[in-house]
């Protein structure tokens, strides 16, 4: 029988090289796999499946230069994750049995206990057993919070196989937002990085593990292995295990497209993934080591972490070419595959043959033309199933926040700050914030409008500001010290508070008293970190417009949500309802994905209607019709179509969540009518939001043609520096230093 499709040409810059230890693993984990009665007896494989699998040659593949001992254990690790999915879908998946499943999983984590001393119950069966066995012989060499970390992982890994279950019991499959962020704690391969740690005798330093660069790092290298899994397990999943969770299929029924297009587009992201790992490390790693005080030694962790990291995706390919496992005959499989050139000195071949591929998609994204007259994009129906109510208070509250940003400066420019009068009075009402706030607040007083439409008004004047200050002279090191100083004026726990010397800072000293001031502690760091993930975003912006580079779709999608403000924007929403559910309620996958789901169309809503707003009067590279354009290198028409097909998949998504996995997460939890009554009136208040925010896009001033004109000078390319002043590296702490000089003492 034909493969599906061919194998198209992959991007792979690191050359496989083989563990010396491989037979010993081999050895090792057959005699380990049949104590655990993963073989004999288990109804799921034999020997000659174990054989075939070949799961010692993966680890000497993915991990080439560990002892015989660590390639044990680590190949123990993967028999063991092999033999759990294969297990799940005999138990599970070919007959869905979701009651049973879910007993099943709740059980795993008791055997990963993160406290040194604590005691796992006793096994039932090979996986608990197995698991058991590898906990014990792992935890003694890592730090507490590495455990805690790897157990998140791997509970992920576990938990989420329901979500594979339901898809298939529900015929469903997923949108590509969904899957490449399920897809990651389904396939495992954060979990995979973890024991990378482990291997490399590299721990990452806890202090920057939930950093943006490192969660980058770790999400682009899962990204790269779960797509390259997807293209070479394609027949097997879809064919014969009736499987719904691959990539392929799901960018084959999204697109609408063929199989072999299908293919090759999963290919050219899982390109773009990787090429983001290497831009991350090589742009964002120092100076996150230097904003933290990391090391030399602890440096040398993270880059030994890379390198496993690098290694894994080079052994990875090269497991999949020879695995019988999967499906490995003919296209890009061939440069790599046992016919072609061998030995010492041939890697060479194979790291030009990856060059071919590679080259051209890093000079797609960088081939941007700035400033391009684009001209009004039309936007069709975007199936918003959700009508706006506008608050009685909507026109009180137009004129106070106009008296509000008259007060803290907004609309005035900063003396000594060129270019920072970017907003004025005519410009604040024709942007009208407050017709988006009472949209998503429609029941709110007018203290609460006009918080929230203060709100809205900052983090849309900061947006508009740092590109205008920041990014015409590209000074990221300004940009950074202007944000560094907004978490100030965020106190959490009584700190002292500085003099805020910018409209931007006495504005958010303002809305913070306000807003902070009644909150919990807890509440209080949550709702500031919404604030801090949204103006970090900002810096992202900036440090991509100095590459001159189009961003990576998955890092676009992701990094959406924050330079939106969304997190922010919802969190005005939750605090109606203070902290009145478990906390685990907000952790679960329904009530996240509800969220994002949400956030995701809005964002993408936002990106149609700024389009001409960003790519012709502003040169911006951040918007999703030009992601999109330049990831399928397709017209601005078609790319607009896949973007409102993005929206609409991620609404039915939002209206799938509500009516079946949030009524399920009340009966799981066993939630009160109160608590009930919290949850459902939260859903009520992100339909507000969503249909809220689409009329404040189709009633403000600020996205058509004629409003453009009239709001914007003509555009011109970035230029030489645009305040008088010393210029070049190491200069722009003096800008640093004209907003300092005005400083007063510190007050509370």
């Amino acid at each position: 029988m034909p493969q599906p499709f061919t194998l198209p040409e992959f991007y792979m810059p690191y050359p496989a090289r083989l563990n010396p230890h491989l037979e010993h693993a081999r050895t090792h984990s057959k005699a380990w796999a049949r104590e655990m009665v993963m073989i004999e007896g288990s109804d799921v494989w034999d020997e000659h499946d174990f054989d075939s699998h070949d799961y010692a040659l993966l680890c000497a593949y993915t991990h080439p230069d560990c002892t015989a001992e660590q390639l044990a254990l680590v190949t123990d690790w993967y028999v063991w994750v092999f033999f759990f999915d294969d297990h799940f879908v005999e138990l599970y998946k070919r007959s869905p049995d979701m009651r049973g499943a879910k007993a099943y999983l709740d059980r795993l984590p008791m055997f990963m206990p993160v406290d040194a001393g604590a005691e796992p119950p006793e096994p039932t069966n090979a996986v608990e057993a197995g698991l058991a066995d590898l906990w014990r012989r792992t935890c003694p060499s890592m730090s507490q919070a590495w455990r805690r970390r790897f157990a998140v992982a791997t509970e992920h890994l576990l938990e989420e196989s329901m979500w594979e279950l339901m898809n298939i019991s529900e015929g469903r499959i997923s949108n590509p937002i969904e899957y490449i962020e399920m897809r990651r704690k389904v396939g495992g391969a954060p979990w995979s990085a973890g024991l990378v740690e482990y291997v490399a005798n590299a721990e990452v330093p806890d202090v920057i593990a939930a950093s943006r660069p490192m969660c980058v790092l770790r999400d682009a290298f899962s990204d790269g292995v779960h797509l390259r899994n997807d293209l070479f397990s394609y027949e097997r999943e879809i064919l014969d295990e009736g499987e719904l969770s691959n990539g392929v299929l799901v960018m084959e029924t999204f697109l609408d497209c063929p199989t072999q297009q299908a293919a090759d587009h999963v290919n050219d992201l899982l390109t773009s993934r990787l090429q983001q790992f290497e831009t991350t490390v090589l742009t964002e790693l120092e100076p996150l080591f230097a904003e933290f005080g990391i090391g030399p030694a602890e440096r040398l962790d993270v880059l030994a972490y890379v390198k496993g990291l690098q290694d894994w995706q080079a052994g990875g390919h090269e497991w999949h070419l020879r695995s019988s496992r999967y499906m490995n005959g003919g296209g890009g499989a061939q440069a790599y595959a046992p016919g072609g050139p061998q030995g010492l000195g041939t890697a060479a071949s194979q790291l030009l043959a990856s060059l071919a591929v590679g080259v051209p998609a890093r000079l797609r994204n960088v081939a941007v033309h700035r400033f391009e007259k684009v001209g009004h994009l039309e936007i069709p129906d975007l199936g918003m199933p959700y009508r706006t109510r506008l608050s009685p208070y909507l026109e009180a509250s137009r004129e106070n926040v106009v008296v509000w940003a008259a007060a803290m400066g907004i609309l005035d420019e900063v003396p000594g700050l060129p270019g920072s009068g970017v907003w004025n009075e005519a410009k604040i009402r024709a942007y009208d914030l407050p017709l988006c706030s009472a949209g998503i607040h429609p029941d709110a007083t007018l203290a609460e409008l006009d918080l929230t439409s203060g709100w809205l008004a900052w983090g849309t004047y900061g947006d508009d500001l740092f590109p205008v200050l920041y990014g015409r002279t590209l000074d990221l090191a300004g940009a950074k010290a202007a944000n560094d100083r907004l978490s100030l004026f965020m106190p959490v726990d009584g700190e002292p508070v500085p003099t805020p010397v910018t409209p931007l800072e006495r504005s958010l000293d303002d809305l913070w008293r306000r807003t902070a001031g009644p909150m919990a502690g807890d509440a209080r760091r949550r709702f500031r970190k919404a604030v801090e993930d949204m103006t970090a975003s900002w810096l992202w912006e900036l440090a991509n417009q100095a590459q001159d580079r189009v961003p990576d779709p998955v890092d676009y999608f992701e990094m959406r949500r924050f330079t939106f403000g969304s997190d922010l924007t919802m969190s005005l929403s939750r605090l109606s309802h203070g902290n009145t559910l478990p906390p685990e309620i907000y952790r679960s996958r329904p009530f996240l994905t509800m969220e994002r789901a949400a956030m995701d169309y809005a964002c993408l809503l936002n990106d149609l209607f700024s389009y001409q707003k960003e790519i012709e009067f502003e040169g911006e590279m951040h918007n999703g019709v030009l992601v999109v354009q330049h990831f399928l290198q397709c017209g601005v028409e078609q790319a607009r179509d896949v973007v409102v097909d993005l929206m609409k998949a991620r609404m039915t998504e939002f209206q799938h969540v509500l009516s079946g996995e949030i009524p399920a997460l009340c009966e799981e939890y066993e939630l009160d009518a109160a608590a009930r009554g919290v949850l459902m009136h939260y859903a009520e208040e992100l339909k507000n939001w969503l249909s809220g925010i689409l009329t404040w896009h189709e009633g403000c001033a600020r996205y058509r043609e004629e409003d453009l004109v009239r709001h914007n000078a003509p555009a011109l390319p970035p230029a030489g520096p645009a305040w008088a002043g010393p210029s070049g590296i190491g200069t722009s702490a003096a800008r640093v230093g004209e907003l300092w000089a005005g400083r007063v003492a510190v007050s509370g």
